[in-house]
């Protein structure tokens, strides 16, 4: 196991002596968009939310497999392609870890997975009810990264965890600019009391922690998907409207605003055709920093139980799950979802570094 990491690790280093860090970051950055669109097409347990609880399975490490059996269950549905895409596949069959089975004429007789210490605990099953894949009465299954502390699938719960992660990043931006647009906008092109009184409110929310603010406003949004993304987005509008501020201000002292104020157009035409395309750039290199911000934020919520609740999985609440375990028997279960934080973490930052050069954007 060691010696195919050591090999596996090498190889990557390898490919990275060729491949420049934003090209790397750009690169993390789509496969981490890919699999989260079409997680439940990639993950092996592609149920909704990846919640097929099994206690007999907990904590195994990496590379764990077991036999199972599949009992037909009466499901005649079939779920659409956009359907599965978005909440998952229906379970048509039951699921039964095996320790050993035997056939006998018509039946099996099957011992579950966890029990071969238990007496008497064979079970019968006919074999009509056994549901074939491939013409094999028993399914394989391997567990790449192991399982969690419920004997769920980890690799399909962090995948369907980046589904979240990039989501929350997403809509936080979204918020985000459309706010401090607004402010920044409006602050930089009126100034006087407007510039004072909205330069005020920036002060006072900077000058609250982020974390304790996000966590002011989930406990008066409440848990849930869009308060989330609310309560993210409400805290990092600050920045935005400070810099776009800053931008206008800059911007509204030029010859062409001057000559567009002049020929008597109105406010809106010059904010949003002559001064709006101008602070773009510098807005673009604030966002990719906000998506790495709202993504650890979102992670830390989880971790603390104030983000999204059970059984939807968000690496936060995975880790928080299982960082005991790091001490204990099966450090991977947490190990694994903060390598996804980091990876995606560090690769907006490097991205925002990168076009903040290519763009030559200074903030201040």
């Amino acid at each position: 196991m060691i010696k195919q990491y050591k090999s596996l690790f090498g190889n990557i280093y390898k490919l990275l002596k060729y491949i420049s860090i934003p090209t790397f970051s750009l690169i993390i950055i789509s496969i981490f968009i890919f699999i989260s669109i079409f997680a439940y097409y990639i993950i092996p347990q592609n149920t909704s939310n990846s919640n097929e609880i099994e206690l007999s399975l907990a904590n195994k490490p990496p590379g764990f497999h077991v036999n199972y059996l599949f009992v037909k269950k009466n499901i005649a549905n079939k779920s659409s392609f956009l359907n599965k895409l978005f909440f998952g596949e229906i379970l048509k069959y039951k699921k039964i870890p095996i320790e050993y089975y035997k056939l006998k004429n018509d039946s099996i007789f099957y011992l579950e997975y966890g029990l071969n210490n238990v007496t008497n605990n064979v079970k019968k099953i006919s074999l009509n009810q056994i549901l074939k894949l491939n013409q094999e009465i028993v399914y394989k299954e391997k567990f790449l990264l192991g399982t969690d502390k419920y004997g769920r699938d980890l690799m399909s719960r962090i995948i369907l965890g980046s589904r979240l992660s990039l989501s929350v990043g997403f809509f936080s931006v979204i918020i985000s600019l459309i706010i401090g647009l607004f402010f920044g906008l409006i602050a930089g092109y009126y100034g006087g009391k407007i510039d004072y009184i909205i330069q005020w409110l920036i002060n006072v929310v900077w000058s609250i922690p982020t974390l304790l603010l996000v966590i002011s406003i989930s406990f008066v949004l409440g848990k849930g998907f869009w308060q989330l993304f609310l309560a993210i987005g409400l805290t990092m509008w600050v920045e935005v409207a400070r810099v776009t501020r800053g931008e206008v201000l800059k911007i509204n002292s030029k010859q062409f605003i001057t000559s567009a104020k002049s020929l008597g157009y109105n406010d809106y035409r010059i904010i949003i055709k002559h001064i709006l395309p101008n602070v773009i750039n510098p807005l673009i290199i604030i966002s990719t920093a906000n998506f790495a911000t709202a993504i650890l934020l979102e992670s830390g919520l989880s971790f603390l139980g104030l983000g999204i609740q059970p059984p939807i999985p968000s690496w936060g609440s995975i880790i928080k799950n299982h960082y005991l375990y790091i001490l204990i028997d099966n450090p991977f279960s947490a190990i694994f979802p903060g390598i996804c934080i980091v990876l995606i973490v560090l690769s907006f930052m490097s991205l925002g570094n990168y076009m903040r050069d290519i763009l030559d954007v200074k903030i201040k």
